[in-house]
């Protein structure tokens, strides 16, 4: 445990998953945390994560509840069909191959049933919430954060994890920064088991499997949440939302016309959808920022506020889960508040590269996917096809199960990282490491 004297009090913005995971690994470390939230309750609108071994890893060992891993579905196999239904790529022992290769499992999770056994391990720790609260500024000579309400919370760092619309971002590069449309959007939709009567469709369902379709500027992903029990659809089609309006409900019509050419199993589980269970969701994102950390080092970015991401590798939060252990891992080696800019700027280094390499490799997956029929099309599905039923070799357009990208994402433990970084810099935790900074 740290020192009293190293002791931080923490004030984190947003209880999204990447705010909650950096107060349980902040409190872990031995730090005050306390977590401001503008939702009066913690009932996030979402839908299924994929949460894959880089993460699942992490959230064994901050000991989630046995609940979480009850409610997650674990898919044994993994297919990629062209649009048509044609297959593409198939892992028959997906999860087999997954568990034994990293050592973690690759589950399907309700966000909400995430969020919340987050939010009930930071609570045993210790960490205080104040729900209800919107961020109207920030103050970096005191480490202040203010609310529109009146309230002040002061500490001696803030941790901007407000997301996409990060008004923490807003005050760190001092101006208005918008998100930027990608030119898709996404259609989410989660039906449960009772509602499919087709046996075909309810046994995909209840004997959990991945299953993606690819097409001309467009794709959708199907998975099981909830040990079987209810099932997860993406949509990602192009974007027709008006400008400025981020979500809405879905048209069902519209929906099934987008797709009316695609598998026929696709369209029998659309079939289910009713405008009670749709959305549409803009796609959105920013830019690289330079830092991560500002100039007083009493400000540090992490999640989407500093690499939002797009769905198409599915590690959006798993990347803000792996952020929000690394920060918390490091605070954990203080032996004294003024090593406090050393560590953040490690954080930095060990964080940025990977959190934007990540974000490139997701634009690779979707021009992967999202290819128009044609040349180049064809040249894709040749490889894809050259390798079905074979152990895959080098470079494979589904990232998924990619020899070369999926280890790099789903090898990747944070808290080996953490410790190799102490190990490499020793002097950078002493009392006297201002010159260990040139090492960084």
């Amino acid at each position: 445990m740290i020192p009293e004297k190293a002791r931080l009090r923490v004030v984190i913005v947003g209880a999204g998953l990447s705010g909650i995971a950096t107060a349980i690994s902040a409190a872990l470390s031995g730090h005050s945390v306390q977590v401001i939230e503008q939702a009066q309750e913690l009932a996030e609108v979402g839908a299924g994560l994929q949460i894959t071994p880089n993460a699942s890893r992490l959230l064994k060992y901050w000991q989630l509840p046995a609940t979480l891993w009850e409610a997650a579905a674990e898919p044994t196999k993994l297919t990629v069909h062209r649009y048509s239904g044609q297959v593409l790529a198939h892992d028959d022992t997906f999860n087999q191959g997954i568990r034994a290769k990293y050592h973690a499992p690759f589950v399907d999770l309700h966000r909400v049933d995430l969020q919340q056994a987050l939010f009930a391990r930071a609570k045993d720790l210790g960490v205080t919430f104040h729900l209800g609260q919107r961020i109207e500024g920030l103050d970096f000579d005191t480490t202040t954060v203010h609310s529109v309400s009146g309230e002040r919370y002061t500490g001696d760092l803030i941790i901007a994890a407000d997301g996409l619309w990060s008004q923490c971002r807003e005050a760190f590069e001092g101006k208005k920064d918008a998100p930027l449309p990608t030119g898709d959007l996404a259609y989410r939709i989660v039906l449960t088991a009772d509602q499919i009567t087709d046996p075909d469709l309810k046994a995909l369902v209840e004997n959990p499997e991945v299953h993606f379709w690819i097409g001309p500027g467009a794709h959708a992903v199907g998975y099981s949440l909830r040990g079987g029990q209810m099932y997860n659809i993406v949509l990602l089609v192009p974007d027709n939302l008006p400008p400025g309006v981020s979500r809405q409900a879905g048209s069902v019509d519209e929906m099934k016309e987008l797709f009316a050419e695609w598998d026929p199993i696709l369209n029998k589980f659309l079939t289910y959808v009713t405008t009670a269970n749709v959305d549409k969701w803009k796609l959105m994102h920013r830019g690289e920022m330079e830092r991560w950390v500002n100039d007083k080092s009493n400000l540090v970015f992490i999640g989407d506020s500093c690499h939002p991401m797009l769905p198409y590798l599915a590690q959006g939060a798993n990347s803000s889960l792996e952020d929000g252990a690394v920060l918390g891992l490091l605070l954990g080696q203080m032996r004294d508040k003024a090593q406090l800019p050393r560590i953040l700027r490690l954080y930095e280094s060990l964080r940025k590269s990977r959190g934007d390499a990540i974000v490139r490799e997701t634009f690779k997956q979707r021009h992967d996917f999202h290819m128009q029929n044609g040349e180049e099309q064809k040249k894709r599905d040749e490889i894809f096809l050259s390798q079905l039923g074979k152990e895959i070799k080098g470079a494979f357009p589904s990232r998924w199960t990619c020899p070369e990208v999926q280890p790099w994402l789903y090898g990747y433990d944070a808290v080996k990282e953490v410790e190799k970084a102490v190990a490499q810099h020793p002097n950078l935790f002493s009392t006297q490491a201002e010159s260990a900074l040139a090492s960084l």
